[in-house]
C-alpha cells in the first residue's frame, strides 16, 4: 500500500531509540523526509545509520537537543518552521512510589511526556490549519487507562496527553488536520531491553523466562503475550500520519496486545 508519504516533512521527538527510532524508520521507508530527535549528536547520528542500513535513500535530518526545554523548542521551531508530519514521542518512565515522587520529579516528568507535546504542537497547529494539512500524533501508553500503581506519575502524564488530543482534534473542525493519540502496551524498547536483561541476570535465567512471568503476573490480561516490536506500533503510526487516514480525528488508537479490557 502506498500511504503517499513522498514530500512530507516529519518531526519525530525523542527518536534515537525504540518506538521513535522505529516510527522514523518507517516514514522514511515511506518516503517521508524525517527529523531525527536526541540530546547528543553521537545518538543522533547513530539511529541514522541504523535508519540508512535498512532504507539507503532515506532523507533525514538532524536536530540535537532536549525538546523537553523550551529553549530547545525555539531552536527546532526556528531550523524547521513548518512540518506535515509532528509524533510528539519523548517521554520517559521510571519506577517510583508515588509518596517517593518530589515536586521536582513531577516537575521534570511532565515537561518531558507533556510539555514538550504542548509546546511543539502550540507552534505547529496553527501552521498546519493555515496549510489546511497536518498530521499531529501523541504517543500516550495503555498505562494512560491503566494507570500502573509503581509509576503512577507515569499513567498521569499519558493520560493528561489523551485529554490534549482530543481537545486540539475539536479544533481542526473542518479542516484536512488531524490530531490523535496511540497507545502501545508493553513493547520491547530499549528501556524494556534493560530491564529484561537486568533481571534475568540476576536471577541466572534466560530473558525468556522474565518475559513470561511479566506476562503472567504484571500484565496478565495481555492477548499478545509478548512484547510488541517497535515496528508494529510503528506500522500504526505511519497509517495514521498518511493521507489515507483523513477520516480518524482525535481518537485513541490502542497497540496495546490487548491489555486493555474495555472495549471504548
Amino acid at each position: 500500500m502506498d500511504l503517499q508519504l513522498s514530500g512530507k516533512l516529519a518531526l519525530v521527538t525523542g527518536s534515537t531509540a525504540g518506538i521513535g527510532l522505529a516510527i522514523g524508520s518507517t516514514l522514511a521507508g515511506e518516503g517521508a523526509t524525517v527529523i531525527i530527535n536526541g540530546r547528543s549528536e553521537k545518538r543522533v547520528t547513530e539511529a541514522i545509520e541504523k535508519i540508512r542500513q535498512q532504507h539507503p535513500h532515506a532523507k533525514l535530518e538532524a536536530l540535537i537537543g532536549d525538546l523537553s526545554k523550551v529553549e530547545a523548542v525555539k531552536q527546532a521551531t526556528s531550523s524547521y518552521p513548518h512540518v506535515d508530519i509532528l509524533i510528539n514521542n519523548l517521554g520517559y518512565y521510571e519506577i517510583k512510589s508515588f509518596e517517593n515522587m518530589s515536586d521536582e520529579d513531577w516537575t521534570a516528568i511532565i515537561e518531558t511526556n507533556f510539555m514538550s507535546g504542548v509546546r511543539l504542537s502550540r507552534y505547529y497547529l496553527p501552521r498546519m490549519k493555515a496549510k489546511n494539512w497536518g498530521r499531529i500524533i501523541f504517543i500516550s501508553s495503555e498505562s494512560a487507562i491503566n494507570i500502573p500503581i509503581e509509576m503512577i506519575h507515569y499513567g498521569v502524564t499519558k493520560t493528561m496527553q489523551l485529554a490534549l488530543a482530543r481537545g486540539l482534534a475539536e479544533t481542526t473542525a473542518g479542516t484536512g488536520v488531524t490530531v490523535n493519540s496511540i497507545l502501545p502496551g508493553p513493547t520491547r524498547s530499549e528501556g524494556v531491553e534493560g530491564f529484561v536483561s537486568h533481571m534475568a541476570k540476576s536471577r541466572n535465567v534466560a530473558p525468556a523466562v522474565v518475559e513470561k512471568e511479566f506476562f503472567e503476573t504484571i500484565r496478565p490480561s495481555s492477548l499478545l503475550k509478548r512484547f510488541a516490536t517497535p515496528e508494529e506500533v510503528a506500522s500504526l503510526v505511519a497509517f495514521i500520519v498518511s493521507p489515507l487516514s483523513s477520516a480518524t480525528n482525535g481518537a485513541a488508537l490502542r497497540v496495546d496486545g490487548g491489555v486493555v479490557r474495555s472495549i471504548t
